[in-house]
């Protein structure tokens, strides 16, 4: 009756251990990614075997021991030092999710379940809802983050992306180091906001960004937000610098300044330099014309015909010197045949003046007809 009585104590005790008095762990891991399963033991079971179950922990609920050390999905290690094993389970889908044990094998007793673990399984993605913020290229912008008042002395961060898995291992920046590069962060613990600012932004940076506060236990806590980052607007500088000749150029308007301009090129350069042309061609035509009279009166000749309001011809040129050559003639004759040289002398002066009378500077009325001299 004794020994009935100690074996129901016994096994009250092992029930206690598996079914309250054992530690409760909640563990949190992400699908596709892998999660550790720590439990730490009581000194004296260094050297027992430990294992991994799952539900009830039978025969066929044992996942992995400590003498297997892998298979397939699990892995464990057991630090006797610090008397605490490992067990790993790999690429976690839903079906992981549940509850589990920590086992340590007594030969002569009941096993030793020194820790529950409950596991429970979330898809490696965030989130649902998410702040959209708008910049520009070359320029910066602010992204503000709130958290939880217990989280105030929390690791805050900040990574690219949607998994929330890898967020802290890729964190751009973190409380602990609050000037990165391009990336600044302040955390204002009164308003419950931390910021992380961005310079010199550029089309790379566009994509979506997790706000990460860490927990040291369970899950960390995650916000989403989108960022764009548009071309630098840039049509002030292409109406200024491009717009406005083509625009002057397509209108033909001069201004005002370009219209002064010019009438000063018109009046000092261009009409002086017509005049002074015409005044070069008029010359050069009297020239050619003076030369064609001296050509028809022969050398030292010039007549002039006082002839009012009549104009002048070649054939009255012609006229007058048909005359003055028979003028000429006449004198001649009468120095060398007249007997009476006192008298042919005085004769020759009077026919001498009345050639005279012809003989003279031609002068032309205006409209003379081409071919006419001055």
């Amino acid at each position: 009756m004794w020994i009935l009585q100690n074996l129901l104590f016994i096994l009250h005790t092992a029930l206690s251990c598996v079914s309250g008095a054992a530690a409760v762990i909640h563990l949190f891991g992400y699908e596709g990614r892998d999660v550790d399963v720590s439990c730490s033991y009581d000194a004296g079971y260094e050297s027992y075997e430990k294992y991994l179950c799952k539900n009830n922990c039978g025969n066929a609920d044992v996942l992995i021991t400590s003498s297997q050390v892998k298979n397939n999905k699990y892995s464990i290690y057991d630090d006797n030092n610090k008397r605490v094993f490992t067990t790993t389970i790999s690429d976690l889908s839903s079906v992981d999710a549940g509850k589990y044990w920590c086992g340590v094998s007594r030969t002569m007793l009941l096993d030793y379940y020194p820790a529950e673990v409950r596991l429970e399984v979330v898809p490696d993605s965030c989130c649902d809802q998410f702040t959209k913020i708008h910049s520009y290229e070359e320029g910066s912008v602010s992204i503000s983050c709130s958290y939880q008042s217990e989280d105030q002395n929390n690791l805050k961060y900040i990574c690219r992306g949607t998994q929330p898995s890898t967020c802290l291992q890729q964190a751009l920046i973190t409380s602990n180091r609050k000037q990165k590069g391009r990336f600044t962060l302040t955390d204002d613990k009164g308003s419950r906001n931390f910021t992380v600012t961005i310079t010199s932004l550029t089309q790379k940076d566009s994509g979506m960004y997790l706000c990460g506060v860490h927990r040291k236990t369970g899950l960390d806590v995650f916000s989403a937000v989108e960022l764009e980052i548009s071309p630098q607007d840039s049509s002030t500088v292409t109406s200024t610098i491009t717009m406005e000749p083509v625009r002057s150029q397509s209108t033909h308007t001069p201004s005002k300044h370009t219209k002064d301009a010019v009438q000063f090129t018109l009046f000092f350069y261009i009409l002086p330099a017509i005049l002074a042309g015409l005044l070069i061609l008029a010359i050069f035509l009297v020239w050619v014309y003076k030369g064609k009279c001296n050509k028809v009166q022969g050398v030292g000749v010039i007549m002039n015909i006082n002839r009012s309001n009549e104009e002048m011809t070649v054939n009255d040129i012609y006229e007058i010197q048909e005359n003055a050559g028979a003028a000429s003639s006449n004198s001649q004759s009468l120095l060398h045949h007249n007997d009476n040289p006192g008298e042919d002398q005085h004769s020759l002066y009077r026919n001498m003046a009345t050639t005279e009378d012809f003989y003279s500077i031609i002068t032309l009325t205006p409209g003379a007809t081409a071919g006419q001299c001055l």
